[in-house]
């Protein structure tokens, strides 16, 4: 399978990553993989937050999974720093791989080195295979979230 590097995203990796948040039912119907112009200045934007990390993982000089990291501070538990996984897509020809794996254990031990007490990501209520996932890796269906649409 080749080695495994995962990085920062780059502005090159934009098609790439927008083509895997696109090749779903539910990222079919919100996401334009034909107009890369709001995704770069969404990256930008994310490149100028120390707090956010948008990876790639990259295998044989191709993108074939991503994953959005955020650090939030709070007061909350006791003042804790807590990280929240988002947007985890793994590329077709890849799952079942162990990749979304390591992208996660990735996301986890970024959170440790970056003193959080909590790692929390939500997941839509259709993605019953991504939910065993996260459980598989030890995450808990805790809390039920809520979205409003602005």
């Amino acid at each position: 399978m080749g080695d495994l590097e995962i990085r920062a995203a780059v502005a090159d990796d934009i098609p790439a990553i927008v083509g895997m948040l696109a090749d779903d039912p539910l990222g079919a119907q919100r996401e334009s993989p034909d107009d890369v112009t709001p995704y770069l200045a969404a990256l930008e934007r994310l490149s100028r937050d120390p707090n956010q990390h948008l990876v790639v993982a990259v295998r044989e000089d191709r993108v074939v999974g991503t994953l959005q990291l955020t650090i939030i501070p709070g007061l909350s538990r006791r003042g804790a720093t807590r990280s929240i996984i988002e947007a985890v897509r793994i590329h077709a020809d890849e799952r079942g791989s162990g990749l979304g794996t390591q992208l996660i254990e990735w996301a986890v031990a970024e959170s440790r080195r970056q003193n959080c007490q909590l790692v929390q990501l939500t997941s839509d209520n259709t993605r019953t295979d991504a939910h065993r996932f996260y459980e598989r890796l030890g995450f808990t269906a805790s809390h039920v979230g809520f979205k409003l649409p602005l």
